[in-house]
């Protein structure tokens, strides 16, 4: 999974991605939201209604004509194509950085459900898609988040927890950022090990006001996390011997926590 990523850009709690992208696409390509979605094999009331999100966040993308000798259609706003511009540049600043950076720390597996593991970390619980040898209660784990996975939000904005699919929100304050042309590189203190990772695009740094000691509120995906066993050392209490085999296996975690959920 070394060479995958997520990017999208986000407005008032709505992220605009890789399948929102193709549908503008598709719609100055094929000149109407009928073919768009004919061409994406997609249903035409879905594309509406995810236009209709979209344009409630982000403003009028697509204008609809109505009769005329071409019998009508749709074309792109000025707002839509500098939208899809935008998003070109994130996709392209992401897909030249050497390698999405990751936030690596250890937990103990509370509980399981299916492919997921509730685990406790020193941050408090996070909800994590578990390779096969991590799928066991009291199991020691490395749990990985990547930084394109990560949402930020002001303290004050962020959505409630049940308005959204990102089951994970921690509370921290950035310690560190590294601007880049587009992207911007943020460290945030949510009780981890170490700093969690995020990358936010520079609109959305400024507008978040994000400097040391902001605070801020981190949210990500329960399948953009993955658990990984870890092998009990020899002094660990109890000698854990299934620890063991954690260790043969760890190897194989990203086919068994491919992503589950990429809407």
């Amino acid at each position: 999974m070394d060479d995958w990523f997520e990017a999208y850009l986000d407005a008032d709690g709505v992220s605009f991605d890789d399948d929102d992208a193709a549908l503008l696409r598709a719609v100055a390509e094929t000149g109407s939201v009928s073919g768009a979605a004919s061409s994406l094999g997609r249903s035409r009331p879905r594309c509406l209604a995810r236009l209709r999100e979209l344009e409630g966040a982000l403003g009028s993308l697509v204008e609809r004509r109505r009769g005329g000798s071409d019998g009508g259609g749709s074309e792109l706003t000025a707002t839509g194509r500098e939208l899809l511009a935008r998003f070109d540049r994130l996709h392209a600043a992401l897909s030249g950085t050497a390698g999405v950076p990751e936030t690596v720390t250890p937990g103990t597996v509370a509980g399981v459900e299916g492919e997921l593991c509730d685990v406790e970390t020193a941050a408090g619980p996070v909800r994590t898609l578990g390779e096969k040898a991590a799928r066991e209660p009291g199991r020691r784990v490395q749990v990985s988040v990547r930084a394109d996975a990560v949402t930020l939000h002001a303290p004050g904005d962020s959505p409630a927890p049940d308005s959204t699919s990102a089951r994970n929100r921690l509370d921290g304050s950035v310690t560190a950022l590294e601007r880049g042309d587009a992207v911007v590189r943020v460290a945030v203190d949510v009780g981890f090990e170490e700093p969690l990772r995020a990358l936010v695009t520079a609109d959305s740094a400024d507008r978040l006001g994000l400097e040391p000691g902001a605070g801020v509120v981190a949210s990500w995906k329960a399948t953009a996390t993955r658990a990984t066993a870890v092998a009990a050392s020899a002094g660990d209490e109890g000698g854990d011997e299934s620890g063991g085999e954690s260790g043969e296996e760890g190897g194989e975690s990203d086919a068994d926590a491919a992503e589950l959920d990429c809407a």
